[in-house]
Parts: C-alpha cells; structure tokens; sequence
C-alpha cells in the first residue's frame, strides 16, 4: 500500500533522512520506533508532503506522493493524527470532527459522526466544548477520531501516548488495535517501544535518520538490542 524507497530529507546542512525505505502492506499496523530526534516524525511529515524530499521516492498505491501537496493528501485515502493533537482549540468537538470530514461529498457524514460518538462516549458528551479546553487523553481521541472521519484507507499516527498516563496509553492503543481490526492499515511512530510493538505486525528501527534493525514486530520485541536500547 506505501512503498518508501531510498528517502533522503535535509533540513539546510543536516541529513535528517538517510536514504530510508520500508513499506507497508494492507491491513497491516507497522511501527517506526527510535529515540527522540531519530527521525520518525520528519519521516511522516515528508510521507505527509509537509516535507519536500531531497530523494526518493514515495508511493501509495503506486500513485507518487512526491509532489501531491500535503493539501491533496486526505482525497487520496491517507490522514494524519499529528504529534501533540493538533486539535482546533478554539472550535467544539464537533466542529473539530466536521473538520476530518470536509473533503467529502457523500451523504454518510452523519452517520459517520453517530458511529465516532459510540466508538468514544466522551467526544459526544463534551460534543458543544471547546477542545481546546479538554484534557490531553480526550484531544488525543479528538485527533484520532478527527482522522477517522475522512474514512482513511491508511491512517499514520505520530506518538499517540505522548504525554498521557498509563490508564490512557492503554486505552489508546486498544483503539489502534481495534481501528486496525476494522480494516484501517496503520504507520504508527511511537516512542513506547514496547506498546508499539506488542500491538505491531512489524517494525523499522530509525537511529539518527537511517533504518537500523527490521523485523516481525514480536521478534523485535525479543531481541536483546532493541531490549537494552528502548524496552529499559
């Protein structure tokens, strides 16, 4: 479904991205995990078009992202939940999942809306607040089920447990989890190694811009350098 192939990102003099390629395949949930500054959030934001690569190339069933515009990306099946949510803080809930949906034209929106209020009770409880004024858990659903309205094929989400307790980070992945279940394919950066790939099919190690280590996820998650450098 994504086929990334030899990427190399620059910002000015700094080789952010080293030549990177993985894929993905339908129906899967493949994980980039690495330190802080690894390169994982640059590698979404350039899959994303808010980044121009130097090379490369991007493609997403077979259609070359390269030059589509991060604009033009959601009418292609492809949403992104944002580092730190992201949400419109001084809109509703609502009007923040009204959002998710402005590309479309068909006549299930609402429908949509109904289904995203029973997936997550307390979006439709606070429906009239602003989201800014939310807690960061809620945002963080905000943004998920933000992403889900434009009915994405797949769907990347960039460090879904920053900065939420553990109850939360438990509760967001089994959305992840469930998400998948539903047929949405999922690039998911995270810094919660462990979480991230006990819930992965597979997954790319990203150490200072380059793919270190690769594997079925449940091998990974068993291998001792991986343990040592992100599992404590």
């Amino acid at each position: 479904m994504l086929k990334v192939d030899n990427l190399d990102v620059y910002y000015g003099a700094i080789h952010a991205i080293k030549g990177i390629s993985f894929h993905v395949d339908e129906g899967e949930v493949v994980t980039l995990i690495g330190a802080n500054g690894a390169g994982k959030t640059t590698t979404l934001q350039t899959i994303s078009g808010l980044i121009k690569p130097k090379n490369g190339s991007i493609l997403l069933n077979g259609k070359s992202l390269i030059n589509v515009g991060a604009h033009n990306i959601l009418s292609l099946n492809m949403a992104q939940v944002p580092e730190g949510r992201r949400v419109f803080s001084k809109m509703t809930v609502e009007e923040n999942l009204e959002m998710g949906a402005f590309i479309r034209k068909d006549k299930e929106v609402n429908l949509d809306l109904k289904k995203i209020y029973e997936r997550f009770p307390r979006l439709e409880e606070r429906k009239k607040q602003l989201a800014g004024t939310m807690s960061g858990g809620e945002q963080q659903m905000l943004a998920i089920a933000r992403a889900l309205m434009a009915r994405p094929k797949l769907l990347l989400m960039d460090e879904p447990s920053m900065g939420l307790a553990p109850i939360l980070v438990e509760e967001i992945f089994n959305i992840i989890r469930e998400i998948n279940n539903e047929g949405t394919t999922i690039l998911l950066v995270e810094q919660n190694a462990h979480m991230a790939l006990g819930i992965a099919d597979r997954a790319y190690v990203l150490e200072t811009g380059s793919i270190i280590m690769e594997g079925e996820a449940e091998e990974l998650l068993n291998n001792e350098n991986v343990k040592k450098a992100y599992l404590g």
